[in-house]
């Protein structure tokens, strides 16, 4: 006896539930690549480390997986006969290029601005890029809920952060953050076309992996070569998990996009990770860390902004 298909209503809801999990495992990965880049000195080395963990792990996997393998076989035949083209494999650059974002003015706008920027030109893009069609969900109309619901997760995102903005000054690095939000969004849509085309959420992260390691290589060698080595490495074995967490971002970002859209998806894991990172606040609080009543209310916002993008409407 079979179970009845799931109607479009409920896969969207699991979908969104997934998204609000992925956001939760990527709360936990920037608090060990934090940990990483805090211990390293160096930032932009902590995320390479990140990304070559994972990238090794992902080869690791695919040795033992033949789904993976006739996956990045049907990437490679797509990419040949055109039915797909080369930039859509890009999506790694785009997980670079925010890692870079990072280092390069997270310092000097604080990272509650930083934030705000990056979650405003995620969502902003999220419409646009849903209203093309890049992702695998197809082209989604541009509704009152969902403009709503995207502008109540910026005004949630500057309330959880707003005890942390006092005195925050504003400056052309802003557009850093932004684009750096626009490029998390598009790097969700092309990742989901190639999860589509290969089949497997593996295939996906691997190739998003390979390139992003490339790129953040490269960046960080020009570093090397400005300011030298960083320290030595941490003997913490726990340090070197968020590249194996990120598999698990990545790869669940590409599978649920489908389901959800970029623009749900993208405010689900804004939701996921503001309320992932409140419980590590209560439950492994950095020193000096102090739970602000702002912050709580605004991760509650969250949730409502995505339950208002998710209602119907019309364009």
């Amino acid at each position: 006896m079979t179970s009845a298909p799931r109607s479009p209503a409920a896969a969207r809801g699991l979908g969104l539930l997934g998204a609000v999990a992925v956001g939760v495992v990527l709360a936990v990965q920037s608090r060990l690549n934090g940990a990483l880049g805090a211990r390293l000195g160096d930032g932009l080395g902590a995320a390479l480390i990140s990304f070559g963990t994972g990238l090794v792990v992902l080869l690791a996997a695919a040795a033992f997986l033949p789904v993976a393998r006739r996956g990045l076989r049907r990437v490679g035949a797509a990419l040949r006969d055109g039915g797909m083209r080369w930039w859509q494999c890009l999506g790694g650059v785009a997980g670079g290029f925010l890692v870079f974002g990072q280092g390069l003015s997270a310092a000097a706008l604080g990272v509650a601005l930083f934030t705000v920027a990056v979650v405003a030109g995620q969502v902003g893009s999220g419409l646009v890029v849903d209203r093309l069609g890049l992702g695998p969900a197809g082209p989604q109309r541009v509704t009152a809920p969902r403009v709503a619901g995207a502008a109540l997760a910026v005004v949630a995102v500057l309330v959880a952060v707003w005890d942390e903005l006092t005195g925050a000054g504003v400056s052309w690095l802003l557009a850093v953050p932004a684009l750096a939000g626009i490029g998390v969004a598009w790097q969700q849509a092309v990742n989901g076309r190639v999860k589509q085309t290969a089949g497997s959420p593996a295939s996906a992260a691997l190739i998003n992996f390979a390139v992003g390691a490339v790129a953040l290589l490269i960046a960080w060698l020009v570093e090397v070569a400005v300011r030298g080595l960083p320290a030595g490495l941490p003997g913490e074995p726990w340090l070197y998990l968020g590249g194996v967490l990120g598999i698990f971002v990545i790869g669940g970002a590409a599978a649920l996009v489908h389901r959800t859209g970029v623009l749900v998806l993208s405010m689900g894991m804004v939701a996921g990770q503001l309320f992932g990172a409140l419980l590590l606040d209560f439950l492994v609080p950095a020193p000096g860390t102090e739970v602000a009543p702002t912050t709580v209310f605004g991760v509650l916002l969250t949730f409502l902004a995505v339950a208002v993008a998710s209602v119907p409407g019309r364009s």
